[in-house]
């Protein structure tokens, strides 16, 4: 066996973990490039 039996959950809380982890760098990222992207966006429909 690979895992012993008293540890099921584990896999669960790994991956629980991994989520919430990328879930905060996508929140930094977008925090950090949001407001450049827009004024791109805002540049473009200026343009057209």
């Amino acid at each position: 066996m690979l895992f012993a039996p008293n540890e099921k959950g584990q896999g669960l809380v790994e991956y629980a973990l991994i989520l919430v982890l990328v879930a905060v760098v996508v929140i930094v990222v977008l925090a950090l490039l949001g407001p450049p992207i827009g004024n791109i966006f805002s540049n473009v429909v200026k343009a057209v």
